[in-house]
């Protein structure tokens, strides 16, 4: 299989079940959760607040999310085989919930049922496969459904805002701030940071006004964190 068609299969389920049947261990899309922790926490304050993880995998940031004292977290991924793999991992911790389900369709969760929703790499798998301006759109439906008004989804990406703005906004109603962070975090690096991770990157309309700051292809994974904002869905109509 080419690097080309790998992408390609990153929207579809077959792939997923094959990789986790052969991977041992747990992986973590773009960053680990100390790295994010400070970010989860300005976004998240409340250790009792519900949240969704979408397409979790095999991820360990969860467990970190519990570890550092969250009490609810529901994980979802299209994966059987890795959703019974974390099931018998995690028997022990009942704060940690994992159900098969795919995010385009999550009928099983009602309508405003949690504060949060955690992203790493979910939503970019889905802009890999077929149809996938279609599907990327059916998953922030139904992101923005499952949230609580002021909810907040958490998206973790390689895109820069000239490639996901747009689709964020044509999606839903959502008030939008953008962080970046480091790709590679290294605890002995010397100098500062591209950017520091809890102070938003002043963001206009079109997002080229973040070239400008970080310069052009800086080596950032972007993260949006999206308020959903039900009064912005009333006024628009």
């Amino acid at each position: 299989m080419t690097m080309g068609t790998t992408a390609q299969a990153y929207g579809e389920p077959w792939y997923w079940d094959n990789r986790y049947a052969h991977e041992s261990g747990p992986f973590d899309w773009y960053q680990k959760y100390p790295s994010l922790a400070p970010l989860i926490k300005l976004y998240v304050p409340s250790h009792h607040q519900r949240i969704l993880i979408v397409g979790c995998g095999n991820s360990a940031f969860s467990e970190g999310m519990v570890d550092d004292g969250y009490e609810d977290v529901v994980n979802v991924d299209i994966s059987s085989v890795v959703i019974e793999a974390m099931m018998k991992k995690y028997s022990n911790r009942p704060q940690l919930k994992y159900i098969k389900m795919d995010v385009r369709q999550m009928d099983e969760f009602q309508t405003g049922s949690f504060d949060s929703v955690v992203d790493k790499g979910t939503l970019d798998s889905l802009l890999c496969g077929s149809n996938s301006r279609q599907n990327a759109t059916q998953m922030l439906k139904e992101v923005w459904r499952v949230l609580k008004d002021k909810g907040v989804y958490i998206l973790v990406t390689y895109g820069a805002p000239i490639y996901r703005l747009g689709m964020l906004r044509e999606s839903c109603s959502w008030n939008i701030k953008l962080h970046v962070i480091e790709k590679l975090v290294v605890e002995e690096k010397s100098g500062h940071p591209t950017w520091e991770l809890t102070n938003p990157v002043p963001l206009e309309n079109d997002g080229r006004s973040v070239e400008e700051l970080l310069g052009k292809n800086p080596d950032v994974h972007y993260i949006y964190a999206c308020t959903k904002d039900e009064s912005l869905k009333t006024s628009s109509k």
